[in-house]
C-alpha cells in the first residue's frame, strides 16, 4: 500500500479529473419519509396523469386528513408515490390543490404504466436504503453513487460512438499518528506528534456505461460482501 506523509496543518483536498460530477445535495433522498419516492429527485421529466373521475385528496399518505376533491377531466403532475397511493398537484373543485390521491382516479396512455411505476418504486426504495447505508450496486446511476459515496478520489472517462464509459475510484484511508521522543529543558522525556501518515486501507472502483454502473471492483481489504445488483432506471412513456 502507498503511504503519503503530510503535515498536520496541510488540508487534504483531492479533486477528481475526467468525468464531470453532477449530483443533488446528499440529503435530498434521505431527509424524507423512507417509504415515499419523490419523483422530482428521481426522474428528469415530470410525469403527468389524466384524472378520469373526481377523487378525495388527503394531506397524508394514510388518508386520515382530507383536503378537498380533485377535479375530473384534467391532467395533473405526479409528485411522489408509495405502494398504495400517489401524491399529485392539480386543480380541485374550488382551486389548486396538492395531496395524496388513490390510483383509481387516474389513467395513462401507456398500458404498462402501473407496472412500471411499481417497479420504479421498488427500485428507488432499494436505492434510498443503499444511500442511507453508504453502499452502491450495479445498476445505480452516477448521481446515486455520488449521493452514497461522495466525491470520487479519481475518475476516468472514455467517449465512444455509442456514448461514454469510464470509472470512478474511491480510496479509503486510515490516519496513523507518528510520534518522536524529545527531552525538554528540564530533562524530562515527552512524546511529540511529528506527522500523520495516510495509510490506504481499501479501494473501490466503480465502472460505468452511459452513467449507469456496470461493474464494481473492490480491493482485498474491502471484499467480503456480495456485489449488489438492482434494476437500472426505467424510461417512461406517457
Amino acid at each position: 500500500m502507498k503511504l503519503e506523509i503530510f503535515a498536520i496543518a496541510v488540508a487534504l483536498l483531492v479533486s477528481p479529473v475526467g468525468a464531470q460530477i453532477k449530483r443533488p445535495e446528499r440529503k435530498s433522498l434521505l431527509d424524507s419519509d423512507p417509504t415515499v419516492v419523490y419523483l422530482d429527485q428521481t426522474i428528469p421529466k415530470p410525469i403527468e396523469l389524466k384524472v378520469i373521475k373526481e377523487a378525495p385528496v388527503f394531506s397524508d399518505k394514510e388518508g386520515r386528513q382530507r383536503l378537498g376533491t380533485l377535479k375530473a377531466d384534467q391532467t395533473v403532475r405526479l409528485e411522489a408515490i408509495t405502494e398504495k397511493i400517489y401524491r399529485v398537484r392539480g386543480q380541485g373543485t374550488r382551486d389548486g390543490i396538492a395531496g395524496w390521491v388513490a390510483p383509481w382516479a387516474f389513467s395513462s396512455s401507456d398500458p404498462q404504466f402501473v407496472a412500471n411505476l411499481k417497479q420504479l418504486y421498488e427500485r428507488q426504495i432499494q436505492v434510498q436504503n443503499l444511500i442511507a447505508a453508504n453502499q452502491i450496486a450495479v445498476g445505480m446511476t452516477l448521481d446515486e453513487v455520488a449521493l452514497s459515496k461522495g466525491k470520487p478520489t479519481k475518475t476516468s472517462l472514455r467517449k465512444t460512438a455509442t456514448g461514454q464509459s469510464g470509472s470512478w475510484e474511491f480510496i479509503e484511508y486510515d490516519d496513523v499518528k507518528n510520534y518522536v521522543t524529545e527531552i525538554d529543558a528540564y530533562g524530562n522525556a515527552y512524546r511529540r506528534l511529528a506527522s500523520v501518515t495516510r495509510v490506504e486501507k481499501g479501494k473501490t472502483v466503480v465502472e460505468f456505461e452511459n452513467d449507469i454502473v456496470s461493474a464494481i471492483v473492490e480491493s482485498e481489504d474491502n471484499q467480503g460482501t456480495n456485489v449488489r445488483i438492482i434494476v437500472p432506471p426505467l424510461i417512461f412513456r406517457w
